[in-house]
């Protein structure tokens, strides 16, 4: 008997089946192509205008209240922000060129700039990427997320929250947003076809499981600190300029109960009031859809020595950094995070015993390189004042002294939130904005961290446009949604995260000592 030409269901059945394998996962990020004609415009203009901007800095009149050093800085810094922002070059370039023209003018000594690639939140993001390379060799992931499928897919509201966990999991575990975003894409795709929702035909389930996913992958990602490569730069200046140290728990401790309940709200609220899902749409569509997400699953057999060792591992390192208050009189020495994260790497990479070769390690080098860069640049503006005549500028006409903490901590929130729809990278918008944010706290006379951790939890929360983020420009590629859908359900979230945090700034962060009574003005 001669074979029939595929049915539809076949063919889509097939396309399911490839899509399953999850092997386009990578953590390397290349430069990102130029996603429209203003953004090729961006990249033109640029470079002469980033020149320019600098030597119009750097040859200010004098009186402006600069120092000379200060005025060097700022036009160094100012010319990588307008690189890093319209991307001439890739942003590891930028920042090369930003530490070299900081010695050439003067601004910082080649010692102080060589430092900070030995800062301890470099060697964390480097550490953390060679842990989450293990978890993706062993494929513990994939077998994560095919079993929350199975195990919670028969039913939307409960396949939606399936999504939910599996972000909540792998958030503190890959500090990429978009290669989470990569690995799960697959899955998203295969659920969604199952219930009936494909780039032909869109229907509201697919809209609430890639808008779900987008807020699960960007807002859940300010749980720890390792969430993210930008919360690492955050924890960073609040430490290098703020002289104050965020551990791993006085983070989770403020960061975690309002993500998981904004992203809980946003579950709910998706698929009851933003885009209902009509009770045809709430059972499987595609007839043995599930069953091929059970065969890709049974395919992987049992839980082999390696997945069961990278556990191991995980747990170790997730115990050391949820009890680094501690360490001092379990051991008598604190095992920072780098520290704990650094032990596992070696469990990982030991000859024989360990998991992974040192060649398999997916190490971004160019996003800290970048990171580099703009520490240097963030110490130097620091250490000429030239961040501080900035906040003057900017805040100068306004009697600050005079307003309650509550009032200029709700400012800084709304700011750094909603901050987001104007810039496409939350690096440099951490990096434009947490200097601002710390300098503006010792101004007023609170403790920087006051307004800076708090500030620091919006940073992932880049879920209001499609070309917010990496993550939202993958998952946007899908066509399950528009970018109306996006605004609006984006604008939500950012809006649900503003009033929890006014809330918890008046209340729960007082309570832990991050913040002042919301009433207090500074003496």
């Amino acid at each position: 008997m001669s074979e029939s030409p595929a049915s539809p269901s076949r063919a889509q059945n097939q396309k399911l089946m490839e899509l399953l394998g999850m092997d386009k996962m990578t953590l390397s990020s290349k430069t990102r192509a130029a996603q429209s004609t203003s953004e090729r415009w961006m990249r033109y203009l640029g470079f002469p205008g980033g020149i320019l901007l600098f030597l119009l800095i750097l040859y200010l009149p004098a009186g402006a209240g600069l120092s000379a050093s200060a005025q060097a800085g700022a036009a160094c810094f100012a010319l990588a922000l307008v690189w890093w922002v319209t991307e001439p070059f890739p942003t590891y370039v930028t920042s090369l060129v930003l530490m070299f023209l900081l010695l050439v003018t003067r601004t910082s000594d080649a010692k102080s700039i060589m430092y900070v690639l030995g800062m301890e939140v470099i060697w964390l993001n480097l550490l953390a990427f060679i842990l989450s390379s293990m978890l993706v060799k062993v494929r513990l992931a994939k077998r994560m997320a095919l079993w929350l499928i199975l195990r919670f897919g028969r039913k939307a509201s409960w396949a939606l929250l399936a999504f939910v966990i599996l972000q909540m999991v792998l958030a503190p575990l890959i500090p990429a947003t978009a290669a989470r975003a990569v690995m799960t894409l697959p899955l998203m795709i295969v659920v969604a076809a199952i219930y009936g929702a494909t780039e032909e035909t869109n229907n509201n389930f697919g809209r609430n499981l890639f808008l779900l996913n987008l807020v699960g992958i960007s807002v859940l990602s300010s749980m720890t600190m390792t969430g993210s490569s930008a919360n690492l730069i955050a924890v960073g200046l609040i430490e290098t300029m703020g002289s104050q140290r965020v551990y791993y728990m006085d983070w989770v401790r403020v960061g975690a109960p309002i993500a998981i309940m904004t992203t809980m709200m946003m579950w709910v609220l998706g698929q009851k009031l933003l885009f209902r899902i009509p009770k045809a749409e709430q059972t499987p569509q595609l007839e043995g859809g599930l069953d091929l997400v059970k065969q890709q699953y049974a395919e992987m057999g049992p839980m082999r020595g390696e997945e069961k060792k990278a556990i191991a591992i995980f747990s170790l390192v997730l115990f050391l950094w949820m009890t680094d208050a501690f360490h001092l009189d379990w051991f008598g020495v604190e095992i920072s995070a780098p520290f704990a994260a650094l032990l596992g790497a070696v469990i990982v990479l030991f000859p024989r015993y360990g998991i992974l070769q040192w060649s398999e390690a997916d190490i971004p080098w160019h996003l800290l390189i970048f990171s580099a860069g703009a520490y240097a640049g963030g110490l130097a503006l620091d250490d000429t004042g030239a961040a501080e005549w900035g906040v003057r500028m900017l805040f100068g006409g306004m009697d600050l002294k005079g307003v309650p903490f509550g009032i200029s901590y709700t400012v800084v929130i709304a700011v750094m939130m909603y901050s987001h729809l104007l810039t496409t990278s939350k690096t440099v918008r951490t990096l434009i904005l947490l200097p601002i944010i710390i300098t503006l706290a010792k101004a007023l006379g609170w403790e920087p961290i006051s307004f800076a951790l708090p500030a620091a939890l919006c940073i992932d929360w880049v879920v209001g446009l499609p070309i917010s983020g990496k993550p939202n420009v993958i998952l946007f590629s899908t066509n399950q949604y528009s970018v109306a859908d996006n605004f609006k359900y984006g604008v939500l979230t950012c809006t649900i995260g503003v009033v929890l945090l006014v809330i918890s700034g008046a209340t729960w962060f007082h309570w832990l000592g991050l913040t002042p009574s919301f009433w207090a003005v500074a003496p």
